[in-house]
C-alpha cells in the first residue's frame, strides 16, 4: 500500500476516535467551567498534571520499546509478553503505595484535607499504566478499530458518570422532588465535594477498560523472556527520561502556577489558563491522533529505500494541517471561545501563544524519529531535559510579573527549542532531506494571516467572520501554490468519485 495512503487511512481511524471521543469529553468543559468555581476547577487540572507526570514514570518508556523490538523481531510473542509482565508488575506496586502512604503523599503535594484524591489516582495511574501495553499492541497490529472503540467506550463512561455525579445528582437533591433516586443519591452524595465526583469517574472509566481489553491482557501473561527484557530496558529507560521530562514541560506551568502565586488567586488562576488550554482541541485532535498512527508506522517502514524521502514529506504535509488547524482555531475563536464559561475567557490571550507552541511540539514528535530509530534515545532525553529546564527557568523568572501569560510563553519557549535542538542534531546522526523553506512559509503565512485578521477585531462579528472565512482560503490557496496543487483539479477529482 502506498505509504502515505496508509498512515492516512490509520490517521483517520484514530482521529475519527479521537475528535468523538475528544467531542464527548469537551462536552465537560462547558459543564466544569459552569458548575465549578474557578478555584475548584484549579485543583482539577493541578491533579491531573500529577497523573500526567506520574504516568511516564509507571510506564517508564516501555511502549516505545515494545513498538522497536516488536519491529525488530517481527512481533513476536515473547517481546509483547515479556514488555506486559514489567509494567504489570510496577503498576500493581505503584498502586499498593498509593494505598498504603495516601496521607503523607497527601500532605507532600498540599492536599493533606484530601487523601481520598490520591488513593483515587493510586487506581487511575496503575491501571492507565497497565492497559497502555495492551493499547500498544493494538496499534502495532494494526487494529486501529479495535484500538477507537474501547477508547471511545472508555471516554463516554467518564463523561457520563460525570453528569450523573455533577449534573443529575445534584440537580435530583434539590429539585427533583419526591423522586425515587432521591434516597439513594443522597446516600452517597455530598455537593460540596463535587471536584471528588470527577476523580471517582475517572476511576470508574480507567477500569472499565480492563473488561474491554480482556483478550489483549490474556496474551500479555505469556513467557517472560528475560534477554528480550533487558534489551527492552535499555532502550525504555532513556525513553523514560524523555516522556518524563515531556511531560514536565507539558504539565510543570500549572504546578508552578497554584504554588507561586498567592493562595488567594493561584487555584482560580490555574483554572482559567488550564481551561483556555482546552482551545486547543482542533490542534490536540490532530496531533493525537497522527502520534498514535505514526509511531509504530515510523518504525515498521525504517526498512524501506525510500523511508527518509517519505519521513520528509509527511512533516511537510503535517505541517500544512496544523497551520491550517491554527487558523481555523485562532480565525473563528469568537465562536469556539463560547465552549468555556464567561468569568474563564479573561485568559483567552494565552490562546494564540499555546497553539503556536502546539504546532512546534507537533513538528518535535516527528523530528524525534532520528533518535529512536538510531537507538540513540540518550539524545531524545537530552533534548527533553533541555526543554525541561527552560520552561522551569522561564515559568520562574516570568510567572511573578505576568502569571499564566508567563506560563504560555516558557511553554512556546520550551517547545521550539526542542524541535530547533532536536532537527540540528538529527541531521548530523539520521540526516533526513526536511524542507526548511516550506515550513518557514507556511507557519510565516499562518502568523501573517492571523495578525492581519486582528486589524478587523473592531468590526461587527459577522463582517468579521466573512474576512476571516477568505483569509483562511487565502492560506488554502499558498499552500496550493507552494504544493503546484491545482484547487479546480481536486475538486474535479472529488466529484468525479462522487459520481461513480
Amino acid at each position: 500500500m502506498n505509504p502515505f495512503k496508509q498512515l492516512a487511512g490509520q490517521t483517520a481511524i484514530y482521529g475519527m476516535s479521537s475528535i468523538l471521543g475528544r467531542l464527548l469529553n469537551y462536552l465537560l468543559v462547558p459543564v466544569y467551567t459552569r458548575v465549578l468555581a474557578p478555584g475548584e476547577y484549579g485543583d482539577f487540572s493541578v491533579m491531573f498534571s500529577y497523573v500526567g507526570i506520574l504516568i511516564v514514570i509507571v510506564t517508564y518508556g516501555m511502549e516505545t520499546a515494545y513498538f522497536r523490538y516488536a519491529a525488530k523481531y517481527g512481533n513476536n510473542s515473547n517481546v509483547y509478553s515479556s514488555t506486559f509482565w514489567s509494567v504489570f508488575v510496577t503498576s500493581a506496586l505503584f498502586i499498593v503505595l498509593t494505598q498504603c502512604f495516601a496521607s503523607p503523599l497527601a500532605l507532600l503535594i498540599d492536599y493533606a484535607d484530601h487523601p481520598e484524591y490520591v488513593r483515587w489516582f493510586g487506581w487511575v495511574i496503575g491501571i492507565d499504566a497497565l492497559t497502555s501495553i495492551p493499547f500498544a499492541y493494538l496499534r502495532q497490529m494494526g487494529k486501529a478499530k479495535k484500538f477507537a472503540i474501547v477508547r471511545l467506550v472508555n471516554i463516554a463512561i467518564f463523561v457520563l458518570c460525570n453528569l450523573f455525579f455533577i449534573v443529575l445528582s445534584p440537580y435530583i437533591m434539590n429539585k427533583g422532588g419526591d423522586s425515587l433516586l432521591k434516597p439513594l443519591i443522597g446516600a452517597f452524595f455530598n455537593e460540596k465535594k463535587l471536584v471528588s465526583y470527577v476523580f471517582i469517574s475517572n476511576v470508574i472509566s480507567s477500569a472499565s477498560m480492563l473488561l474491554l481489553l480482556f483478550p489483549e491482557i490474556l496474551k500479555g501473561f505469556g513467557k517472560f523472556d528475560v534477554m528480550i527484557w533487558k534489551k527492552l530496558m535499555t532502550f525504555a529507560i532513556p525513553m523514560l527520561f524523555v516522556g518524563l521530562s515531556g511531560n514536565i514541560n507539558e504539565n510543570i506551568d500549572r504546578l508552578m502556577l497554584r504554588y507561586m502565586l498567592p493562595a488567594g488567586i493561584a487555584e482560580a488562576q490555574v483554572g482559567i489558563y488550564s481551561a483556555c488550554y482546552k482551545i486547543s482541541i482542533l490542534m490536540a485532535l490532530f496531533t493525537q491522533a497522527y502520534r498514535y498512527a505514526a509511531e509504530p508506522f515510523f518504525f515498521n517502514y525504517a526498512k524501506e529505500k525510500d523511508s527518509k524521502t517519505v519521513y520528509a514529506t509527511l512533516l511537510n504535509y503535517f505541517v500544512i494541517i496544523v497551520c491550517a488547524l491554527f487558523l481555523l482555531t485562532m480565525l473563528f475563536l469568537d465562536v469556539i471561545i463560547i465552549i468555556i464559561g464567561q468569568e474563564y475567557r479573561e485568559g483567552q490571550t494565552v490562546i494564540p501563544i499555546l497553539m503556536m507552541a502546539l504546532l512546534f511540539l507537533g513538528v518535535y514528535y516527528n523530528l524525534s524519529i532520528w533518535y529512536k530509530l538510531s537507538d540513540k534515545t540518550i539524545y531524545g532525553a537530552i533534548i527533553s531535559f533541555i526543554g525541561a529546564a527552560i520552561t522551569i527557568i522561564v515559568n520562574l523568572i516570568t510567572i511573578p510579573f505576568f502569571g499564566f501569560i508567563g506560563s504560555a510563553w516558557a511553554t512556546l519557549a520550551c517547545y521550539t527549542s526542542m524541535m530547533v535542538i532536536s532537527y540540528f542534531w538529527g541531521q548530523k546522526h539520521f540526516a533526513v532531506n526536511y524542507n526548511i523553506k516550506k515550513f518557514c512559509i507556511y507557519t510565516g503565512s499562518a502568523l501573517l494571516i492571523y495578525f492581519a485578521s486582528s486589524l478587523f477585531g473592531q468590526l461587527n462579528l459577522y463582517i468579521r467572520l466573512a474576512i476571516n472565512v477568505f483569509l483562511f482560503f487565502l492560506f488554502v490557496l499558498i499552500a496550493c501554490r507552494v504544493e503546484k496543487i491545482s484547487p479546480m483539479a481536486v475538486l474535479r477529482k472529488m466529484l468525479a468519485r462522487e459520481h461513480r
